[in-house]
């Protein structure tokens, strides 16, 4: 059975998806630890499933943040899945963990990433740029941010009308779909 480390940031819906659905995935799998960087709920929603947690806080870590993670994980998962993390790996442990640590992006890859490229501000951008469509992206992490190669995207239609949080809320919907099914796939293309 693989073993997988979610790492998060924030509320952890994406995390609660992984959950929600590892039962009925087609690899068999299990989510042996989840990493946040602060203080969150999606801490809280670990523990509520019984999933050990750990929190190195990134500000009294700072650079020190890979070396910890990368410590804590040894050699015991198969894939990192980054869930909304936003603390950026170091180059190290990227390259020790080569092709086994995927990101989900709230937009269409290669639009809208990057530095600075997180959170509200995607959908924001999206929306100033007039964009006629917007979606989320499964990437493997590289060295470069939001620059891996692309395993999967969902696109979202994005209405004229639409605020950058009614496209966050939709985006979301669509992200919540496309993570689980990205983390089977790039699991079974390890066995």
């Amino acid at each position: 059975m693989f073993k997988i480390a979610v790492l998060i940031s924030g509320g952890g819906s994406n995390l609660q998806s992984i959950i929600d659905t590892v039962s009925t995935s087609k690899v068999e799998y299990e989510i042996s630890c989840v990493i946040a960087d602060r203080e969150c709920y999606g801490i809280e929603r670990a523990k509520q499933n019984n999933i050990v947690t750990k929190i190195f806080d990134r500000k009294v870590l700072k650079k020190d943040i890979s070396k910890k993670i990368d410590g804590y994980l040894g050699d015991h998962v198969d894939l990192v899945v980054l869930a909304g993390f936003l603390s950026i790996l170091d180059e190290e442990f990227i390259n020790n963990r080569k092709g086994r640590i995927i990101n989900i992006h709230p937009s269409l890859l290669p639009k809208f990433g990057g530095p600075g490229m997180f959170g509200m501000r995607i959908h924001r951008a999206v929306i100033d740029a007039k964009e006629s469509e917007s979606g989320c992206t499964v990437h493997y992490v590289d060295a470069g941010i939001d620059t891996g190669e692309i395993i999967e995207q969902i696109n979202v239609k994005v209405d004229p009308k639409d605020t950058a949080e009614i496209l966050q809320k939709k985006v979301l919907v669509e992200e919540h779909k496309l993570l689980p099914k990205a983390i089977e796939q790039v699991l079974y293309n390890l066995k």
